[in-house]
């Protein structure tokens, strides 16, 4: 019965964590909506000096400020096709989206696909995420906000709604 479950599901959930906060999420989620999970992972990962903020010249900090940064990804190997709706998790940075999310959506054919965005932050909202990711894929690929999901009884309730 649940590989009968999970095979009508078309239902992904990729994700990219920095930290590991997003990835707790994503995978609950996966869990419990019982969609297949595939994670976002840059070529090279990020250390703690690389997520300082604070610090104008930490890589962090100089992809958020070009716009064009485009992380490179440590695979490709996500099957997109096989999904009809993708659950886009990443922590907000810069109240955006880190880039390499625009990567990911820029390596993949995302034609006529439902994308349903989650996000873990410090506190602040999805700001102009959605804006900031439509240039990545085609024009007939919806993309929606979802939640920002700091606990457990925020991604209960979402999980209901969904």
């Amino acid at each position: 019965m649940i590989n009968e479950e999970k095979d009508m599901s078309k239902t992904l959930v990729a994700y990219f964590s920095a930290s590991g906060t997003t990835a707790g999420v994503a995978k609950d989620l996966a869990r419990t909506t019982h969609a297949d999970l595939y994670e976002i992972r840059p070529a090279v990962p990020y250390t703690q000096a690389d997520l300082n903020w604070m610090d104008k010249k930490s890589r962090s900090s100089v992809e958020m400020s070009d716009k064009s940064s485009r992380p490179q990804l440590s695979d490709t190997d996500a099957n997109i096709g096989a999904y009809d709706t993708i659950l886009l998790g990443f922590p907000i940075w810069w109240y955006v989206a880190p880039t390499i999310i625009n990567t990911f959506l820029e390596s993949y054919d995302f034609s006529g696909k439902k994308i349903v965005l989650f996000a873990t932050s410090g506190g602040s909202g999805f700001g102009k995420t959605v804006a900031g990711l439509k240039p990545s894929v085609s024009a007939n690929t919806e993309i929606i906000e979802g939640r920002i999901l700091n606990s457990a009884s925020e991604l209960k309730r979402w999980e209901e709604s969904l």
